[in-house]
């Protein structure tokens, strides 16, 4: 006896006003949950969920294998594979499902006729809407914490237009510069659904593929890793610190970026996983930090490499003290020169902001002497005791208060 071909379910209608067909992360996974759970019993094969939602199947594949692995779907057959609800389908399902808007075909750029150089097409300015009509960035643009990010010029265009157009031509990206010059900044503006892992000297393979764990009912099972997640729902891969990283760990991500696009999991018996369409993998690198090893391995992976340095003029459009930013400027040219090894970057110079409007401008200033290296400190204040006209001394906890009779 044949099990009956289960009937397409209803397309829900399309979002009006042509919304994006950019997903954020786990958000394809629930809509794939909603389909099985309003058809308990039905099996549906990924290709049928993606007409439905007018996404790729090979995403919508990935978004079933992720359900499984939580035990939020089952597979009902191999041959074809399908899927179905189980109990705790409904649990992660989405409330309302949003089709994907029908996809329209890029418009050819016509190529020129003669031999005059072409040249990239200049931003349009900042404000406005933050994406222009061919899709360019024109003003701030909202990272995922809320903040606005402005950004800058790489190649003649925005910085956050440039990394999209990047990720769209699978040119792996590194950027390298001080701590608080914004690398993190314009990855999470250009990327806001990016899956985030922070390098550091302990990172193991299990930190990006994943391990096992044990459940509540004594049962231990595999939880997949950032690496994972991110391949599976086609998200870029924002690894911070990456030079941090032991070489051998970083390795696991090397066969994700090539040409096989495919990692193997020894760990969870040899499980073989692909990269859906929209992964991307774009890194983090602070020289001046210890320990940081940028290798061969590495460099090579990473076709783009682009350097990050503070922009002290947004820092005095976004109202920090002029004196603070000249002092900042002061030291960054001592620190071309190799006179000093530190100089504040846009974070220590927006923190000075802050403190000053709670603690006052010398606490502020005294605060900027404080965070520099010890074998900075001499010279770091004595260009702000220059630029504030006074000297302060870092900030320090003074006699006990007592109260008055």
């Amino acid at each position: 006896m044949t099990t009956p071909t289960p009937p397409p379910p209803t397309p829900p209608p399309a979002p009006a006003g042509g919304a994006s067909s950019r997903l954020r992360n786990g958000e394809l996974r629930a809509m794939v949950a909603k389909i099985l759970a309003d058809n308990t019993g039905v099996k549906f094969t990924p290709s049928l969920i993606a007409h439905t939602l007018n996404r790729s199947s090979g995403a919508v594949g990935n978004a079933c294998k992720v359900l499984v692995d939580q035990g939020a779907a089952e597979v009902a057959s191999t041959a074809p594979l399908a899927y179905r609800a189980t109990a705790t389908t409904a649990s992660v399902a989405a409330p309302t499902i949003t089709p994907a808007p029908p996809r329209t075909p890029r418009p050819k750029t016509p190529k020129p006729t003669t031999g005059a150089p072409t040249t990239a097409p200049a931003p349009s300015g900042v404000g406005g809407s933050a994406v222009g009509s061919a899709g360019m960035v024109t003003g701030p643009v909202k990272r995922p914490n809320g903040m606005d990010y402005h950004p800058r010029l790489l190649s003649g265009m925005p910085d956050v237009t440039a990394l999209r157009r990047l990720r769209d031509a699978g040119v792996a990206a590194l950027l390298y510069g001080p701590p608080g010059t914004g690398k993190t900044s314009v990855v999470e503006a250009a990327f806001p659904d990016c899956i985030t892992v922070h390098g550091d000297g302990d990172t193991v393979v299990a930190d990006f593929v994943g391990d096992y764990t044990k459940t509540t009912n004594g049962e231990f099972v595999f939880v997949h890793g950032p690496l994972v997640r991110a391949m599976r729902d086609g998200v870029p891969l924002f690894i911070d610190d990456a030079t941090l990283i032991p070489p051998t760990v970083l390795a696991v991500v090397y066969p994700a970026m090539d040409g096989r696009r495919q990692i193997v999991i020894k760990a969870n018996g040899g499980e073989v996983v692909d990269a859906a369409e929209g992964f991307y993998v774009v890194a983090g690198h602070n020289p001046g930090v210890h320990g940081a090893v940028l290798t061969d391995a590495l460099a090579s992976r990473f076709s783009v490499q682009v350097q990050v340095s503070s922009d002290y003029d947004l820092a005095d459009q976004l109202g920090v003290d002029k004196k603070a930013v000249r002092v900042a400027r002061n030291l960054a040219t001592r620190q071309e020169r190799g006179e000093v090894g530190w100089a504040p970057q846009l974070r220590e110079l927006l923190a000075f902001k802050k403190i000053a409007a709670v603690l006052g401008t010398d606490a502020a200033a005294g605060n900027l002497v404080g965070i520099a290296p010890e074998e900075d400190r001499a010279t770091v204040a004595a260009v702000v005791r220059d630029a504030f006209g006074r000297t302060v001394t870092p900030l320090a906890l003074g006699a006990r208060i007592t109260p008055k009779p």
